[in-house]
């Protein structure tokens, strides 16, 4: 496993925890932060390299700020 898919699973693990602190589906996570309900399901898995546009929207949609989304 290269260092930028290791970056990729302990953000996606990151993400994960902090959706389900929320109580929130995918789904939910998706609409909230008006993206694709299954780019946000890649992004958990760690298969998709995050956009900063991207990081500001699920913040948002976390309802929580960028910076501790970024804190993993």
């Amino acid at each position: 496993m290269t260092a930028k898919e290791k970056t990729l699973l302990k953000f996606a693990t990151h993400l994960k925890k902090l959706r389900e602190a929320k109580g929130i589906s995918i789904r939910e996570l998706a609409v909230r932060s008006n993206l694709e309900n299954s780019h946000v399901q890649r992004i958990e898995k760690g298969k998709v390299n995050v956009a900063l546009t991207t990081l500001f929207a699920l913040a948002d949609g976390l309802d929580i700020s960028p910076d501790t989304l970024l804190k993993y």
